[in-house]
């Protein structure tokens, strides 16, 4: 029989390692309890992790009995799934939803190591697009959850290509197996259409500036197949910036501009206004449905939709403002500062 060779973990220079493949630690929330505490208690989220945001406040709303069918439509890292599927307490069933193959089986995997078995939680790799399929398998819910970010396990792997502030290739995409990457996309649009699209996904101010420096770079041969590359880009567009305001100009013109990339790769609009119109038709009487959004875009969409149907009498009742995560939650959790939370309740 062939030996199986020690592997040595990835060594790195300095007290703490920096680069996301070397946070060996981190990666292994069960093993060093320790260290993730210690990382989250200053503000940060663990390597390869997402801490769910407005949890307490979701469960406050969703007022989950025992016996009931709820749906968690953006499965994520799992917390509010495990959180929910504690209020069951054994009885009843919930459905998780995820188009990401990679993230989602490992989560599922530790969902199932918790105890939950395909009894009481369902997973299906499906767009939340697409609820009243999964409708159709399994009957109407009394409680809906759709978080609408980004997990932060996606956010921080540099091979996903989600972040302006680590060097990867520039994919973006929840499913890397399906669809075209952001570099594609960026080859197949016009300087026009990339204008367009940064206004109505992201309101960038600098949205010609940037098109212009972009496509004036790929003309000239310049790839932006990553990152780093678009992230310069950006940078010498908005060279007519004070030098006092460029870098925080620039930090938050690459967080527009990675988003309005990433709306139109996952065609994330089209989704939420797929599943905004079905909603309605999953509940059950009396059925509650909670929304997380991250940005003004779909906030709006949300709350046009549910003041929309509230009127016409399809909700009961609906939220008449967003509800905010706490101070204390933003503190510890900086990446929750952007939440709202709207929800509806069926009629």
């Amino acid at each position: 029989m062939e030996e199986k060779k020690h592997k040595r973990r990835v060594h790195y220079s300095g007290k703490y390692p920096k680069k996301f493949e070397e946070k060996y630690k981190e990666h292994n929330p069960e093993k060093y309890a320790e260290t993730i505490q210690h990382v989250i208690s200053k503000g940060s989220t663990p390597a390869g992790m997402h801490i769910s945001i407005m949890v307490q406040e979701i469960l406050d709303f969703l007022q989950i009995k025992p016996g009931q069918q709820g749906l968690d439509c953006t499965l994520g890292y799992g917390g509010h799934t495990g959180k929910m599927l504690e209020k069951l307490d054994g009885k009843g069933t919930i459905y998780g939803l995820d188009v990401d193959p990679i993230e989602s089986e490992k989560t599922v995997e530790r969902l199932r190591k918790a105890g939950y078995g395909e009894d009481i939680f369902k997973f299906r790799l499906i767009n939340f697009a697409n609820i009243d399929k999964v409708c159709e398998e399994a009957g109407k819910f009394d409680f809906v959850l759709a978080d609408l970010g980004v997990s932060s396990m996606q956010i921080d792997n540099p091979e996903r290509g989600f972040s302006y502030k680590i060097d990867g290739p520039l994919d973006l995409r929840l499913d890397p197996a399906h669809g075209q990457s952001a570099a594609e996309r960026l080859k197949s649009i016009t300087e026009e259409e990339f204008i367009g699209m940064m206004v109505e996904n992201s309101d960038e101010p600098y949205a010609e500036e940037i098109a212009s420096k972009v496509f004036s770079l790929m003309a000239k041969g310049k790839t932006m197949d990553t990152t780093t590359a678009l992230r310069e880009a950006i940078q010498e567009a908005l060279w007519k910036v004070p030098k006092e305001e460029k870098e925080q100009a620039v930090k938050k013109s690459c967080a527009r501009v990675f988003q309005a990339l990433r709306i139109d790769v996952n065609s994330e609009f089209e989704v939420l206004y797929s599943f905004l119109e079905k909603l309605p038709g999953i509940l059950k009487p009396g059925g509650r449905a909670a929304i997380l959004t991250f940005h003004s875009g779909e906030d709006r969409l949300v709350k046009k939709s549910f003041k929309e149907l509230a009127k016409e009498g399809v909700y009961l009742e609906v939220s008449r403002d967003v509800i905010r995560p706490s101070a204390e939650e933003c503190r510890i959790n900086p990446r929750s500062k952007s939440t709202k939370m709207r929800w509806a309740i069926k009629a």
